[in-house]
């Protein structure tokens, strides 16, 4: 795959992502979400004051075939400082996925409402 191409891949999965913050949290505009350009240091959405005070993640997204995701989680939680690192990966015909701390989650588990009949 040409080096366009692939930057075009991860960028549809960045703007994805933000698509889905913001559509997540209805109050936030697209000046408080913002895809950043390929190939910048840090994290793969600029999030304003406000959408940190909502959004407690820092996230790198990953559009890659293969993928060492040891690696890739390592460099999300590099950029996430002192926030939470979330790791937004996929490949070609698949779903993205979220990857996040284990024990993050499941201590916030208990309190996440979870309409009846949601996926889970």
């Amino acid at each position: 795959m040409k080096t366009q191409s692939a930057k075009a891949k991860g960028r549809r999965l960045q703007q994805w992502t933000r698509d889905q913050v913001l559509e997540s949290y209805p109050t936030l505009t697209e000046d408080d979400v913002r895809s950043t350009g390929m190939g910048q240091s840090g994290a793969d959405l600029q999030l304003s004051t406000a959408a940190k005070e909502l959004f407690p993640f820092e996230v790198e997204c990953k559009n890659q075939e293969r993928l060492n995701l040891w690696m890739s989680f390592e460099q999300c939680e590099s950029n996430a400082c002192d926030r939470e690192p979330m790791l937004v990966v996929k490949r070609n015909g698949c779903a993205p996925l979220v990857v996040v701390d284990a024990e993050w989650l499941f201590e916030r588990l208990p309190n996440l409402n979870f309409k009846k009949g949601t996926k889970v």
